[in-house]
Parts: C-alpha cells; sequence; structure tokens
C-alpha cells in the first residue's frame, strides 16, 4: 500500500488513466470487428466507413502513446488486408 500523499495521488492517476486507456482500446478493437464484418457481408460503404472510424482512433491511441506507432500502422495494415480479402472472397 502506498506510504505517502503523492504516491496515493499516482495510484488514483494511473486508475483514472487506466480507464481510459482500456476504453480506447476497446473502442479500437471494436470498430476493427465492425469494418470486417461490414465487408465479409458485402456491403462495402459501411466496411469503408468503419474503416474510416478505425483508422482515425488507432491514430489517436498512437498520439497519446497507448500504442506504439508502428503497433499503429501495423494494425491498419492488418485490418485492410482483412477487408482486401472479405470482399474478394
Amino acid at each position: 500500500m502506498a506510504n505517502s500523499k503523492q504516491a496515493l495521488k499516482r495510484v488514483r492517476q494511473n486508475e483514472k488513466r487506466n480507464t481510459a486507456n482500456s476504453a480506447l482500446k476497446s473502442r479500437v478493437k471494436t470498430l476493427r470487428k465492425n469494418s470486417i464484418t461490414a465487408a465479409a457481408e458485402g456491403n462495402t460503404d459501411a466496411a469503408q466507413k468503419a474503416f474510416t472510424q478505425f483508422t482515425s482512433a488507432v491514430d489517436k491511441c498512437a498520439k497519446k502513446n497507448i500504442f506504439h506507432k508502428n503497433k499503429a500502422a501495423n494494425l491498419k495494415s492488418k485490418t485492410a488486408k482483412a477487408i482486401k480479402e472479405a470482399q474478394a472472397a
């Protein structure tokens, strides 16, 4: 357990940041899933819109250092590839 006021404050800050970061990560996962499923269903407009929202969310996470910039690029690349494959099938 934290022994000083400063340590207690850091614990509070970390909990707050953890919940915010978890929400953003969850949003990225949901948007990725939505874009791939829309492409698999053949709905290209919805897939494109979801992919745009997904890339925006990933870039915001990279900017806030929730994801490393290379991980963000990797996520966008793999998702674009998965969408392309889903539309081809």
